[in-house]
């Protein structure tokens, strides 16, 4: 098996050197680039499986990094993005989910959570890459989404997703019909320990919508329960 690869984006090399010793002990390739236009330069060069992004750079900021990632070709886009974020501040966060990051983590942290969310990001893409079932399709109406090439298309058009919110749609998707609460769904894709009051699964659902709805204002797929969370309608259009 691989050593799986990190790259950080991250000014403070005090920090980036701190959290690099600690990932390379835990079992981790580790890369640090210290702006954001090495950091995206280093993203083409190595192709790691995860960035850690600091939203706050010398030359640009996270946000607009995780945009250029995403924008990128050749599948360098469908990496994973863990954004740390200056604490107490979650409309950061929220922009941040909302253009593609696949979790968050506020400054300052401890090593020890960097890593589990790390495993966790990266846990729940192995396991929707290796999974094997005998609908690798399902399709609903115009939607298709096939498990294992992990792509959505909405009428033969392709749907921009984040590896993260490839397995939220997934997860609702396998239980079309049934209202599910924002903590069943996460706990579905076995994602990281909710926090309170946390409200990123809303923000991912409105990615999600604006992805695979024909008009996301007036969602016919995604459809909110109010005051319990969310169902996947078994019919569609």
């Amino acid at each position: 098996m691989s050593t799986p690869q990190l790259l950080m984006i991250e000014d403070d090399e005090r920090l980036a050197q701190m959290v690099g010793e600690y990932l390379v002990k835990s079992g981790f390739g580790f890369h640090h680039a210290g702006d954001g236009a090495s950091g995206i330069e280093q993203l083409q060069l190595r192709s790691p499986d995860l960035v850690i992004l600091d939203l706050m750079l010398p030359d640009t900021d996270g946000l607009e990094v995780c945009r250029r990632i995403r924008a990128l070709p050749n599948g360098l886009s469908k990496v994973s993005v863990l954004m740390l974020t200056a604490k107490g501040d979650p409309m950061d966060r929220i922009i941040g989910l909302e253009i593609g990051a696949d979790d968050y983590l506020p400054k300052p942290f401890e090593p020890r959570e960097l890593l589990a969310r790390i495993r966790a990001v990266l846990r729940r893409r192995s396991e929707g890459a290796n999974e094997s079932t005998a609908a690798t399709v399902m399709r609903f109406g115009s939607l298709e989404i096939d498990r294992n090439a992990r792509s959505v298309t909405v009428a033969g058009q392709p749907a921009d997703l984040t590896s993260y919110q490839f397995d939220l749609l997934v997860a609702m998707a396998e239980r079309a019909g049934r209202v599910l609460s924002r903590d069943q769904i996460m706990e579905a894709v076995r994602g990281r320990e909710l926090e309170a009051f946390d409200r990123s699964i809303d923000v991912h659902m409105g990615r999600i919508r604006a992805a695979i709805e024909i008009d996301a204002k007036n969602p016919k797929r995604i459809l909110t329960v109010r005051g319990v969370g969310y169902v996947f309608a078994k019919q569609q259009d």
